[in-house]
């Protein structure tokens, strides 16, 4: 298996940082919006789109691209964040997250935003169409991976599990599934809301292939996904302990940061955070 080079690091994780500048930008010129979950996934997103899934920005659509499908579509930000941090969009349409006449929707919309495969928000559905996908590439013989991420809450939609029973029973070994196990959902500890634990157990009773990583640690996860590319018995489910608001540390842990925007003041003193500015 191969590991990154130094300069791939480096770019994920200046990348990440840039994301997640972005999340608490457009967030905050929204005055609404889910920064938590978003600034959680910042560094799978880095690595997806700049190391490890085909895509080109010049040609959002080409056939041979990758997919990818934000199961827990309120992460929206994360993904525009990405999305225009690669050039599919001007960096300047951010500050138009949620704006009546402009195209970022406060869950992702693939009819009007380039780079957006699927339009998710109601949980669950995102990685039942990502599995769609995945079985049309079976069919098709096509070589195109499909990637999802889920929330850890989210597990809790029925839906996710016939989703993972679908994707198991017909070895879409094309089909890599993030989990963010923040145990953090909008009501509080996913434990006590309605605990999804044990969920390495679950998904291995669906008969896919389990990796669990530290979800902001750039090598594990790069390995976590060279191994789902090497297995060809199912679906691989890369289950990421992340940190819920990562990178500002008032939001760490926080569940009271899952739908809530910072105010003016906050957004400049949680940028400055991030890139390190005293």
């Amino acid at each position: 298996m191969t590991t990154l080079s130094q300069d791939q690091k480096q770019l994920v994780q200046e990348k990440a940082k840039a994301i997640r500048v972005s999340i608490v930008q457009s967030v905050t010129a929204a005055k609404s919006g889910h920064p938590g979950g978003s600034l959680s996934i910042a560094d799978v997103m880095s690595l997806l789109y700049f190391v490890e899934m085909n895509v080109d920005p010049a040609n959002p659509n080409k056939q041979d691209r990758d997919r990818f499908v934000l199961s827990k579509g309120h992460a929206a930000p994360a993904l525009y964040a990405t999305l225009a941090e690669k050039g599919y969009f001007p960096k300047s349409e951010l500050l138009n997250l949620r704006k009546i006449n402009h195209f970022l929707q406060g869950h992702p919309d693939m009819k009007h935003t380039p780079g957006v495969d699927m339009s998710t928000g109601s949980l669950g559905q995102g990685i039942s169409a990502a599995c769609g996908m995945a079985l049309a590439g079976k069919v098709d013989n096509a070589n195109y991976r499909v990637y999802s991420i889920l929330g850890d809450g989210e597990l809790e939609e029925g839906q996710v599990w016939e989703a993972a029973m679908f994707a198991g029973h017909y070895k879409l070994n094309n089909l890599t599934a993030f989990v963010d196990y923040n145990g953090l959902q909008i009501d509080g500890d996913i434990e006590k809301v309605m605990s999804p634990l044990p969920i390495p157990d679950k998904f291995k009773a669906f008969k896919w292939n389990v990796i669990e990583v530290n979800g902001h640690d750039i090598d594990e996860l790069h390995q976590a996904i060279q191994e789902a590319k090497a297995f060809t018995e199912g679906p691989t489910c890369i289950v990421m302990h992340t940190v819920k608001g990562k990178g500002v540390v008032e939001m760490e842990g926080q569940a009271g940061w899952h739908g809530k925007a910072p105010s003016e003041e906050q957004g400049v003193a949680f940028v400055n955070e991030i890139m390190g500015v005293q």
